[in-house]
């Protein structure tokens, strides 16, 4: 299992490059920590997590996969960029409130990262560059 790490993610310029180097490709129903409901509730609704949810959410400003000016407005999530097993959370493993493997995401950026569906992706503004049509400016006639 390859271990990805925030520090690393942040050396990453742009929200595609973040995405690809998160995405993980699951399958739905494939057993993971987040398909064992008892302790998925009992995890998160922990003190512990909260904290650190708190922390990961201000380290980001809220803005998805911490790239700077994609802030999220609505519920954002906190995903584990290494993911934790059942018997991380049975275990107490480190890795569980680590701040260096959590980052803030998006709904649809989540479940992309762990579909590997880009498709589920909002849709990201394009670059202006110098010269571009501006629709939104409204031209007189001199």
């Amino acid at each position: 299992m390859m271990i990805k790490t925030y520090r690393e993610l942040i050396c990453l310029r742009t929200f595609e490059e973040r995405f690809h180097y998160l995405k993980i490709g699951g399958a739905v129903g494939q057993m993971t920590f987040g398909f064992d409901r008892y302790l998925n509730q009992a995890l998160y609704q922990s003190r512990e997590w909260r904290d650190a949810r708190a922390k990961v959410l201000a380290r980001d400003n809220g803005c998805d996969l911490a790239v700077p000016g994609l802030e999220i407005y609505v519920r954002p999530l906190v995903h584990h960029l290494t993911a934790i097993t059942i018997e991380d959370v049975e275990a107490g493993s480190d890795l569980i409130f680590d701040l260096d493997n959590l980052v803030t995401t998006s709904f649809d950026t989540h479940n992309a990262i762990h579909f590997a569906n880009e498709s589920m992706l909002a849709q990201l503004p394009k670059e202006r560059r110098k010269g571009d049509m501006c629709p939104w400016q409204v031209y007189s006639k001199a």
